[in-house]
């Protein structure tokens, strides 16, 4: 006869807290990449000089610069605050 190991079983009622992956400064880091990397594409637009300073040099460096802080924002671990003990 074959031996018929048991499952364990969990709580129906049981809680868990369910946490984020992200904390608060990730988000806010995160959509300021995002605002960054639009300015930078809102100073690549326009028709007139197209081979100015601003379009060739700055928009593409600020679009970069924000791509780095997505980058940063994703890889950002904040410090947990501690708890009052006393």
């Amino acid at each position: 006869m074959a031996q018929v190991k048991k499952q364990p079983t969990t709580k129906v009622g049981s809680t868990s807290k369910a946490s984020f992956v992200f904390k608060k400064e990730n988000y806010q880091l995160f959509v300021a990449s995002i605002l960054v990397v639009a300015i930078g594409f809102i100073l690549m637009t326009g028709t007139e000089d197209i081979y100015s300073f601003t379009k060739i040099t700055i928009a593409p460096f600020v679009v970069v610069l924000g791509f780095a802080l997505g980058f940063v924002a994703i890889l950002y671990k904040p410090k947990s605050a501690k708890s009052k003990e006393g």
